[in-house]
């Protein structure tokens, strides 16, 4: 049966200024003209109008959120990062070549934090079983003390912390992004209550904070060996690959794991026209992936599922994948119109890739 998801959005996410450049880098004096940071504001507007006016939105019941308090936000992050952040803060700092923060932003990384902790405590507080936090920066790089990839704080973990700290005992947390999540895993990595399974693509280490490498390798220490559980593909993966990998390793590991919970970091940068990942999903292909997700809920977690957005760089095909995915966690037919996406698929390619991955991780 079709399910209202709750979606919640604080507006205070809009005003985090992330500049121009060459792409994500400082600008250049050799430009005509600097292009904006791809993490910009208009990729989240793009999302919310099309959630706001396409087919998904008789099915999204709209809430506020907030901004995350400091006890909120130490669950998961460290006193002397917060404190770091809180010193950025006054005049603005670039944390890397990449990732910065302008004077003030803070309020925007609070709002995401917060918004995702409001989403999650309305499935704890029974009000839903589905709800989606429309949130931006992402979270998913920035470890308990290191700023990573466009992210300060990690909405998604916060959201997890927040479930633990209300009694939940298991939480799963699946992430499809297109890159992997390295702050998630490294917060978790020694944990046995969480389970993380990051699908991304091949990407490595991309330098001191995120000195991960999202090799299959990495599969958790201590207490937590085991749960955690990278899937790299390589480039141009597509549609089939990413439904073969889930039901060939992330759906029986979420199985085995039987969590409480199920939390859903929600990037749309694998799809086909992304100017920051070589995934190559198409719209539909999100909507199988959300499918799953919510299919694995209702058998597994009495139907709870929190999904936080997080990339997804192209600022108008990203709207319609979004879209997409919360009309398959709300259990109806695809009714999304992709707009411009096709790419032919190797399924024999794929197939093989899965299963040289699975390999690896002895599945």
């Amino acid at each position: 049966m079709p399910e209202t998801v709750l979606l919640y959005w604080h507006d205070a996410v809009m005003t985090h200024d992330t500049g121009e450049g060459v792409f994500d880098a400082p600008p250049s004096d050799l430009l005509v003209e600097q292009t904006p940071h791809p993490e910009n504001a208009l990729r989240i507007a793009n999302m919310k109008r099309v959630l706001e006016k396409g087919p998904a939105a008789k099915l999204l019941d709209w809430q506020s959120g907030r901004l995350a308090s400091d006890q909120e936000i130490l669950r998961f992050h460290s006193p002397a990062y917060l404190e770091d952040l809180e010193a950025a803060n006054v005049n603005g700092r670039a944390f890397s070549r990449t990732t910065r923060m302008a004077a003030g932003g803070l309020t925007a990384i609070r709002a995401a934090a917060g918004t995702a902790i409001a989403a999650i405590e309305s499935v704890l507080d029974g009000r839903t079983r589905k709800a989606h936090a429309l949130v931006r920066p992402p979270g998913h790089h920035a470890a308990p003390a290191m700023v990573d990839g466009y992210c300060f704080l990690n909405n998604t973990a916060l959201a997890a912390e927040t479930a633990i700290a209300r009694g939940m005992k298991r939480i799963a947390i699946l992430d499809w992004d297109v890159h992997h999540g390295n702050g998630t895993q490294t917060g978790f990595y020694g944990r046995d209550d969480v389970l993380t399974i990051s699908l991304h693509m091949d990407h490595g280490s991309w330098g001191p904070s995120h000195p991960e490498t999202g090799g299959t390798e990495e599969q958790g220490a201590g207490k937590g060996k085991g749960y955690n559980v990278n899937i790299p593909f390589p480039m141009g993966a597509g549609d089939f690959a990413y439904r073969h990998a889930m039901e060939r390793i992330a759906i029986p590991r979420i199985r085995a794991f039987k969590p409480d919970l199920l939390i859903v970091a929600n990037g749309q940068d694998a799809n086909q026209y992304d100017p920051n990942g070589r995934a190559c999903l198409s719209v539909k292909g999100f909507y199988d992936l959300a499918v799953m997700a919510r299919a694995l809920s209702e058998e597994l977690c009495g139907g709870k599922l929190l999904s936080v957005q997080e990339g997804g760089y192209h600022p108008a095909y990203c709207a319609f994948c979004a879209s997409a995915t919360l009309e398959g966690f709300a259990g109806v037919p695809l009714q999304t119109p992709d707009p411009i996406g096709f790419l032919p698929e190797d399924q024999d390619r794929a197939r093989a890739t899965v299963e040289e991955i699975a390999r690896r991780l002895g599945a």
